[in-house]
């Protein structure tokens, strides 16, 4: 599957640029994956309006698609990962694994952790939607991370996102933000004990960047 072409025709139809990108699997092969493209944008909760009252915009949600392919390693979505984040001109790309929550001795924080790699934010999205696309079986996938543990991968790409304002930053980067396959890191094994994170460098950046 060409991640990078798949997030690059979401984006055209969307309309927004793009803030980050995370993709989620339970720790067993051969499952299906939950991409969340997270936007940057805001729009009106409701197209009512009324006189002297100021409705505030809100954060426009993620969107959320599944990845059904076949697939026998991790090492294969850390190359389609690490593809997709190299042609959208992303600095880095994070890997985390993590245990099953439902184990004996798992923190509270780490069932939020689950819930929220999967996308869903509990009393958050009672309040209002954080996605305007789910054509996913998250719910049951988010289960069975649960018991078996899972992986996240994350990047933030320059190419038609909202880090372009500092692609001058990256050495590595073409005039639009992103760059020409293949990437040249390769997929690191994973940890023994199925716990850890791994960040993957793919630019050089030469300047001090500080959080907004």
């Amino acid at each position: 599957m060409d991640l990078f072409y798949m997030l690059q025709e979401q984006a055209k139809d969307v309309r927004l640029p793009l803030f980050a990108v995370t993709v989620t699997a339970p720790a067993q092969v051969n499952t299906p994956l939950v991409a969340i493209l997270h936007w940057h944008g805001f729009r009106r909760a409701t197209p009512l309006a009324l006189p002297g009252v100021d409705i505030p915009p809100r954060p426009v949600p993620g969107s959320a698609l599944q990845l059904d392919m076949p697939w026998q390693s991790f090492e294969t979505v850390d190359a389609m990962m690490l593809d997709a984040a190299w042609q959208f001109g992303a600095w880095d790309v994070e890997r985390i694994e993590r245990r099953g929550c439902n184990e004996i001795g798992a923190s509270a924080g780490e069932a939020l952790a689950c819930r929220q790699a999967f996308g869903d934010y509990g009393e958050d999205a009672a309040r209002d939607s954080q996605l305007i696309t789910d054509q996913t079986d998250r719910a049951e996938l988010m289960q069975r991370a649960a018991r078996k543990g899972y992986l996240r991968w994350l990047f933030r790409p320059v190419k038609g996102g909202v880090w372009r304002a500092l692609n001058d930053a990256d050495d590595t980067l073409e005039a639009d933000g992103g760059r020409q396959p293949p990437c040249p890191v390769q997929p690191a094994p994973r940890s023994a004990d199925g716990r850890g994170r791994t960040v993957y460098r793919l630019g050089a950046v030469h300047r001090i960047m500080l959080p907004g």
